[in-house]
């Protein structure tokens, strides 16, 4: 026995002796610049969360290029000490197994279990303290838009601390929009502490933290101040009304892009044909399944999918209209009830087959980048791209079709069956073919209608039904066959709808709007813009 413990003592002490010299060949080899690392990541791993704040003040200051990401791990918790007192950053948590890199070196070490690690913790307030340090330093970083976003994030985080060394940065920095923030996170600062300077900087600033520092000025206790920041928050707030209006005119035009794809191909049906088509809604639905179908079968690349949909919606959509058009329409020419009956069960038939073919539930349509985020024109009004593409491509298909009508063989043949088909079918125009390609073209503009709407909501079986309604209303108020009646309608009815639905909701607002057109097809039975012509008057 007294062997055994014998040679246990000698081995723990040749071992002692082997961690001893290990440890100190690690320190002879270590930079100068490690061994300062280490220590600052020390300082981090104290008790005290007051001294953990000025162990990341000692971080910020050390200008190490290591500083960013190590403060980043630790706000994200990632930053983290391993049983034998080395830092490690997580860099994937989920699992019992963790890869880790070495803090310092940021050399891949393998997996650790989560048992031996410790997590370097923090509270709120070092959260913030956090954020405001990581701005400051990207705010030294050669990438343009990581300076932008450090920028905006100091906007009411700035302290007495950061106010000269942001003056100074202001003066080297050759981004204006950097520069802007910069001054206005300055200018929040001194306003918050009751400066007029501070005060003035902000008058007619659009940016939420700027009302707020303008709030506590206003409440503050210098009158002079007090005053010139209840000055500039009236100027503020007749900005962010004007703002405000051009916000709700905008969407109100996308609106009513959307209502003039939907009905201008209803129009040029109804006013050659006089078919009330009820099935308009669906020859939409499958224009957006068309794109959504594309997609499909090229993953990976939502914007070339979404350009080649253009043509294929339009193509998928005629020939199901030819086909709505040969089989029951021709044979109902006259009998607006029945072609009315006909078209909705269609349109039953239609909804039916897509929910069997392919599922009752709504497919999401991905949006390309290109088409993605907003147009930031100000701090109160960025216009969301999307919109500004439908309502172009609205237009375009406006112009298209106005080329067509007035340009090309079939737009003086349709013109002509509108106005007077008898007259048209005794000057040897064949009314019947007429009919054929005027179906066809108004199914096919319902088709990238459709198209539009995918980029906009969500692609399902009822997704015409939201629009049938509108689109006849837009067709009426304008003016049977009339394009540009069309065009006015349908934009002057979205904008109305984006002006009623914030005090009276939308509900109410259609019903409004439905009232509204009723009054004025008493007084103007034939729209906006009425047909000429003999035939017309008849």
């Amino acid at each position: 026995m007294r062997r055994f413990l014998s040679l246990a003592m000698l081995c723990c002490l040749l071992l002692g002796v082997t961690l001893t010299a290990q440890a100190q060949t690690n320190t002879a080899n270590s930079s100068p610049n490690d061994t300062a690392a280490l220590a600052l990541l020390d300082a981090l791993d104290v008790d005290s969360y007051r001294d953990k704040g000025e162990a990341i003040t000692a971080i910020l200051q050390s200008d190490d290029e290591r500083a960013r990401d190590w403060l980043q791990a630790l706000l994200d918790g990632r930053l983290q000490r391993a049983d034998d007192g080395q830092f490690v950053v997580v860099l994937d948590n989920s699992g019992r197994e963790w890869p880790v890199a070495d803090a310092l070196t940021n050399e891949p070490l393998g997996e650790m279990s989560r048992r031996d690690l410790d997590r370097v913790g923090i509270n709120n307030a070092l959260r913030n303290q956090l954020r405001s340090a990581i701005a400051v330093v990207d705010l030294y970083s050669p990438n343009l838009e990581r300076r932008r976003t450090s920028a905006a994030r100091l906007l009411g985080e700035v302290d007495s601390e950061l106010v000269e060394p942001i003056n100074e940065l202001i003066l080297e920095e050759d981004d204006s929009q950097v520069r802007t923030r910069l001054s206005q996170a300055v200018a929040i600062y001194r306003a918050e502490q009751g400066e007029m300077a501070g005060v003035e900087a902000l008058t007619g600033s659009l940016h939420p933290r700027a009302r707020v520092a303008l709030n506590r000025a206003a409440n503050g206790d210098d009158p002079v101040v007090a005053d010139a920041a209840r000055a500039a928050l009236v100027s503020v707030e007749q900005n962010l009304k004007i703002n405000r209006g051009v916000e709700t005119l905008y969407f109100g035009l996308s609106l009513g892009s959307v209502l003039v794809l939907a009905a201008i191909g209803l129009a040029i049906t109804f006013g050659v044909m006089g078919v009330i088509n009820m099935a308009h809604g669906e020859l939409m639905m499958l224009g957006a399944y068309t794109t959504w179908m594309m997609q499909q079968l090229l993953p990976g690349q939502p914007g070339l999918a979404l350009v080649l949909s253009i043509p294929a919606g339009f193509l998928v959509a005629a020939l199901v209209g030819v086909a709505i058009e040969r089989s029951v329409i021709q044979f109902l020419k006259g009998r607006p009830l029945e072609t009315l009956l006909a078209t909705f069960g269609i349109s039953l038939i239609l909804q039916q087959l897509v929910r069997t073919g392919i599922s009752p539930l709504n497919r999401t349509v991905i949006t390309p980048e290109w088409m993605s985020g907003s147009l930031v024109i100000n701090d109160a009004l960025s216009l969301t791209i999307n919109r500004m593409v439908v309502l172009i491509f609205a237009l375009v298909v406006f112009a298209a079709l106005m080329l067509i009508m007035r340009r090309t063989r079939l737009g003086l043949e349709v013109r002509a069956v509108t106005q007077n088909r008898a007259m048209a079918r005794s000057m040897g125009i064949r009314a019947t073919r007429v009919d054929i390609m005027t179906f066809a073209l108004g199914s096919g503009v319902a088709g990238l209608a459709g198209v539009a709407l995918s980029q906009l909501t969500n692609v399902g079986p009822n997704l015409g039904q939201n629009y049938i309604i509108d689109s006849f209303m837009v067709v009426v108020f304008g003016g049977v066959g009339n394009l540009w009646g069309t065009l006015v309608a349908g934009l002057s009815l979205g904008v109305i709808n984006q002006v009623l639905e914030p005090w009276a909701g939308a509900v109410l607002a259609k019903i409004i709007v439905l009232v509204f057109i009723i009054l004025f097809i008493q007084k103007r039975p034939r729209g906006l813009f009425p047909q000429k012509g003999r035939a017309a008057e008849g």
